[in-house]
């Protein structure tokens, strides 16, 4: 947990060697993960690192200045205090960072410092400074939630490493605390689309401008991306909120039903049709009708939904009858409909009917900004549905979501919530393809391969800590700190066969 003290060193050795040792440390410091609440998106795929920040309080002015000088060499954010009273007014329940103090100090020492930080918010990490006579009183410390204590003289690089490491914590509860807040304060407004991003509030500025026109709409999309829930917003948006929103997978219909379900029939219009029967498109008259899947339908459907759409007319199966309609169609695809290509399935006069007004939905890979707070919102969706709270998210669930394609889109980031939510995603998420590996940062590839070494060792010595330690060569609270930030749960490895390192 704590170094020993090194006997050739006093504590104007203790100054000196602050200024060493930069390399030491800089892949600790680098390798803190981005909040994905506040995601900084660089390559559409990796955040940036966030520097770790500190607060230093020492009455030594001479220890004080030679920590200020190391911890920034090392790209850490430090405000350094001369007593405790000076440094209290930044320290509040958001205090994004780690608090760094001497224990004995006039006026507030450190020990009154640490009970009133707990009042304050007990998460907040506390690294305590100790003379060789303050070594059980700063254990004791331990014990009720600081979070780590440095012997006088200490080396530099341990107290860059201690800060890194407690100031990833920080962000970690910091970011799962948020979390747990987005989850239930999201809230969608009339039109049902959450995201900030400019291609969702251009697609938002569109469904209410259009919303009350009668004109017929093309919502172009991959799967899962939101097509129904356009045709949704559009129709409760409209004056057509009070009739029927009728929806129909064309894909779904076999051949040959879709037009008796579309068109409706008369008794004796074809074998078996002994009632008569209202078709989709008529019961959804006053309403919306909403086509799904339309690539899909039939070139003979095409020829027949093409007349109704121009003269707002149907004839069922069976009928001489010309019914009039007072409808609006939404076609949703997830083909290019005017694309050559496409010809020989969909007819050309029928896509330039529907194409009116087309929406295209941006799949979730072109709008990465908005997956935390899709994420967030899902998340209190499966935390009221299953009445369970939301865990805890490490570290490898944020990368996952940020480096992830989502092929499924918003579909599948909500049932990934869903099994999150459950625990049944086992604390780990998928590892990432090559094409995801090869864009990550190097301390994001070393924190994979550390992470890697970690579950090995766990493997060969079947979950057992002390022979694992051993084979690691670090302390037991760092190797706790590890599991948590890669998201590595022990008892997963108890009992395992035996394997190689």
């Amino acid at each position: 947990m704590t170094r020993a003290p090194d006997p050739q060193l006093s504590n104007a050795d203790a100054a000196t060697a602050a200024k060493s040792s930069k390399a030491a440390s800089s892949a600790s410091a680098a390798a803190a993960a981005t909040a994905v609440q506040t995601a900084d998106v660089t390559d559409d795929r990796v955040q940036r690192p966030v520097a770790p920040h500190a607060v230093f309080i020492d009455d030594d002015e001479e220890l004080r200045r030679a920590a200020l000088q190391t911890l920034k060499l090392h790209g850490i954010s430090v405000a350094a205090h001369a007593s405790a009273r000076a440094a209290l007014p930044a320290l509040d329940r958001n205090f994004d960072g780690v608090v760094v103090t001497d224990i004995r100090m006039p006026d507030i020492d450190g020990l009154e410092l640490f009970q009133r930080l707990r009042a304050i918010d007990p998460d907040i990490p506390v690294i305590l400074i100790t003379g060789h006579g303050d070594i059980a009183t700063a254990v004791q410390c331990m014990r009720e939630g600081a979070y780590d204590f440095l012997s006088k003289p200490y080396p530099a690089d341990r107290l860059v490493a201690a800060i890194s490491h407690a100031a990833e914590m920080r962000r970690l509860v910091l970011e799962n605390r948020r979390l747990r807040e987005a989850a239930f304060t999201v809230d969608a407004d009339e039109v049902p689309f959450i995201g900030t991003t400019p291609a969702m509030q251009r697609i938002k500025q569109t469904l209410r401008h259009i919303a009350d026109a009668d004109v017929d709409v093309l919502v172009e999309g991959e799967t899962g991306t939101g097509k129904e829930v356009v045709a949704t917003a559009l129709h409760r948006l409209s004056r057509r909120r009070h009739r029927a929103l009728v929806a129909i997978n064309c894909g779904a219909l076999p051949e040959s039903v879709i037009e008796s379900e579309l068109f409706g029939h008369e008794p004796g219009a074809f074998t078996g049709a002994q009632k008569k029967r209202i078709g989709r498109i008529e019961h959804a008259s006053g309403g919306t009708l909403f086509l799904d899947e339309i690539e899909s339908m039939p070139l003979a459907v095409q020829v027949k939904l093409l007349r109704v759409l121009e003269s707002r007319q149907i004839t069922p199966l069976g009928s001489n009858e010309v019914r009039n309609l007072d409808l609006r169609v939404v076609a949703a695809t997830k083909e290019d409909l005017g694309s050559p290509a496409i010809r020989a399935k969909f007819r050309e006069d029928l896509f330039y009917r529907l194409n009116v007004v087309t929406i295209r939905l941006p799949p979730l890979r072109e709008r990465r900004e908005d997956i935390p707070l899709l994420f967030a919102h899902y998340l209190g969706h499966a935390s009221r549905r299953f009445q369970r709270d939301i865990p805890d998210m490490p570290a490898s669930i944020r990368q996952h979501l940020m480096t992830h394609d989502w092929p499924g889109n918003v579909r599948e980031l909500a049932h990934f919530a869903e099994r999150f939510v459950l625990g049944v995603l086992n604390g780990t998420a998928p590892e990432p393809t090559p094409a995801q590996a090869g864009s990550l940062s190097l301390p994001e590839r070393m924190e994979q391969v550390e992470a890697q070494i970690i579950r090995d060792a766990l493997t060969a010595h079947r979950g057992d800590i002390k022979a694992t330690l051993d084979t690691l060569g670090i302390p037991r609270k760092t190797f706790y700190d590890k599991l948590q930030r890669h998201g590595i749960d022990r008892q997963e490895y108890v009992g395992l066969s035996r394997g190689p390192l």
